[in-house]
């Protein structure tokens, strides 16, 4: 009798450990991750209501990144929210080798200023709090960041968007001007200076 008991209770330990979910969830195509949870207070007649407001950054780790807010009573609820705003947001960004932006970017919004820069293979990913989350789900794997500007998460994610927004490809380049590749790298003067 002490014995089923023992292992009832103990399965149903184990069943409860696994049902646990990490703060950073991975569907079967997009990362979640969880950036910021903050209790927030609506005033009322009666006193104070309680809510949450929670902000995610989502990405399929392949150039395809979105970040979503929402409030709600219940953590998981404001969760949820925020992660189905973030889906709905998501924007392509082009990556070179895979890997690392095209270029160096300085961008701001409101109060929030970030430095992006593109860094060498082996570099990893140098940037802190919320512009982590951003390049990890973007799929990112060395680059250097820097926020010099406010330290609200909200501001910090929203400046990174717009720098990875004006983010472009040489290719994109190329067929707005109407060149090749070669040209807008500058590839293509070495090889005349070499052949002349």
């Amino acid at each position: 009798m002490a014995r089923s008991m023992v292992r009832t209770q103990g399965e149903r330990r184990g069943r409860s450990d696994s049902d646990r979910q990490p703060r950073d969830r991975e569907d079967s195509e997009f990362t979640e991750k969880l950036v910021n949870i903050n209790r927030v207070a609506k005033v009322v007649k009666g006193g104070r209501r309680f809510g949450f407001a929670a902000l995610v950054v989502v990405g399929d780790k392949k150039g395809r990144v979105g970040y979503g807010a929402g409030k709600a009573r219940e953590v998981p609820e404001a969760i949820r929210k925020a992660t189905e705003q973030a889906r709905r947001s998501m924007i392509r960004v082009p990556l070179r080798e895979g890997r690392t932006l095209h270029h160096d970017i300085i961008s701001s919004y409101g109060a929030g200023r970030v430095i992006v820069r593109a860094a060498k293979p082996g570099t990893g990913i140098i940037a802190g709090g919320p512009m982590r989350a951003i390049f990890e789900a973007l799929g990112v794997h060395d680059i250097v960041a820097k926020s010099i500007g406010s330290p609200n998460p909200h501001n910090m994610i929203k400046a990174t968007f717009v720098a990875l927004g004006r983010t472009t490809s040489p290719r994109a380049v190329a067929a707005r001007r109407g060149k090749k590749v070669g040209e807008i790298l500058g590839r293509g003067d070495v090889e005349t200076r070499e052949n002349a």
